[in-house]
């Protein structure tokens, strides 16, 4: 059959607009055969929204391709091409209760990080693997696009339980990139080649290739001055200690400040919450604006206040892969595969957010210089704290669900560990039915 069938699961997603005008904008390259919209029941009031916009959007653009909703996963999966996953398992509601509880413990609170990220692993991947479950029997050969969060833990998950062909995607190493096309004074992005490596949300810029030679110490230099222009739009301006930069010699990415700027981040988090909310109550008024604005019958494309979501670029970033795959562009992105060795020291059948070579037949990893030891530690750290995780996720076992958490550098132990994970259990019941057999 010509043209591709694509599947939006979470199509309720105020990100959608984005995915549309990614498509559109590439639909010389990327004939559309089928578009379906998937969504939950709590979910189908937007997603209504979204694909009248998402007509309205093709109309203008001249498209002319019929929109499909439903509540029913698999009557959408049957024979697609490419699956994009982008759902959030308990919606803003329970992101804001994973960030309430982290600051009553004394955690940072996030949605994929800490706390608050095993919480979120723990609701989503079950649902992951029943999506690919489903893609097995009912679209074998589709290629699965997992932007959900916690996007590393999620990819691996399924790279290691399913048969999918998956690939995971973040928007991060994207605004990173743009922001280094800043920098260099780049018209074009694509006029320099960046090298990332590490784990999702934990990823380190290793090489800048510009003009004959490797740009990253100037880089690095120009962000010791401060600010970065390496981060998200809703990332407040802030400056890296100069020591980290010069003694890293790599770029790291955004996420990092709750690592590296741990005391600084929870204290900055609390003093929001205690004005405008946490994150997550944040983006849910962002949502709200955003919905009553779709909802206008004269709007056609995407609004540009959608960039005051943290999630800018992803999506556009989802169409070229997926373009990439089915015209075997390879052009080098910035994914979630499996490592196979990419990276020394990790498990091989880990997933890892690296630059990749796209072809049709999946991405191609760049090999990395080896990671200076303690760099090394770390990331084997958050490795072990990913992979109990979803073991954790998986079986329900609460042992290894502490075993996660304590090794986890934003997760306070003792006393205090034992209450948190009680009570993330207790109000995620409906989610973490494993842990209730």
């Amino acid at each position: 059959m010509s043209g591709v069938k694509i599947v939006v699961i979470g199509a309720g997603s105020s990100y959608t607009p984005e995915l549309i005008e990614g498509l559109i904008n590439r639909h010389h390259e990327l004939p559309l055969r089928e578009l379906w919209f998937v969504d939950i029941e709590e979910g189908r009031e937007k997603m209504a929204i979204v694909a009248n916009l998402t007509r309205r959007m093709l109309n203008k653009a001249g498209i002319s391709l019929q929109v499909n909703e439903t509540i029913n996963r698999r009557e959408a999966l049957h024979d697609a091409d490419f699956v994009c996953s982008q759902f959030r398992a308990g919606c803003l509601e329970a992101r804001i209760t994973d960030e309430r509880i982290s600051l009553k413990h004394g955690f940072i609170g996030q949605e994929t990080n800490g706390l608050g990220g095993f919480a979120n692993a723990c609701r989503t991947i079950p649902i992951a693997l029943e999506i690919a479950a489903d893609m097995e029997e009912l679209c074998p050969n589709a290629w699965l696009l997992n932007f959900t969060n916690p996007s590393g833990m999620v990819t691996e998950a399924i790279l290691r339980h399913s048969k999918v062909k998956t690939v995971g995607l973040c928007n991060v190493p994207v605004i990173m990139q743009k922001g280094i096309a800043n920098v260099l004074a780049c018209e074009n992005e694509r006029d320099f080649v960046m090298q990332v490596a590490g784990l999702n949300h934990f990823i380190y810029v290793r090489q800048i290739m510009y003009k004959g030679r490797d740009y990253l110490n100037d880089v690095i230099e120009s962000i010791t001055k401060g600010p970065d222009l390496l981060v998200p739009k809703n990332i407040p301006p802030f400056k890296w200690p100069e020591h980290l930069m010069k003694g890293l010699g790599m770029i790291p990415c955004p996420y990092h400040r709750y690592y590296y700027m741990s005391d600084d981040l929870y204290k900055q988090e609390v003093g929001e919450a205690k004005c405008e909310g946490t994150r997550g109550e944040v983006v849910k008024e962002i949502e709200r604006e955003l919905f009553e604005i779709y909802s206008n019958p004269n709007l056609a494309e995407k609004p540009k206040a959608l960039e005051g979501r943290g999630g800018q670029y992803y999506s556009d970033a989802a169409c070229e892969l997926i373009s990439a795959i089915y015209n075997d562009k390879r052009t080098v992105m910035h994914v979630n595969t499996r490592n196979n060795g990419t990276i020394t020291g990790l498990p091989d059948d880990c997933a890892v957010e690296v630059s990749s070579m796209i072809t049709s037949a999946g991405p191609m990893p760049l090999n990395v210089a080896a990671f200076p030891e303690d760099t090394l530690c770390q990331l084997q750290m958050m490795k072990s704290f990913e992979r109990l995780t979803i073991k954790a996720a998986i079986t329900g076992d609460r042992h290894t669900a502490w075993r996660a958490l304590a090794i986890n550098p934003l997760v306070e132990s003792g006393e205090v560990l034992e209450k948190a994970l009680d009570e993330i259990i207790e109000v995620n019941k409906r989610f973490l039915t494993a842990f209730y057999k």
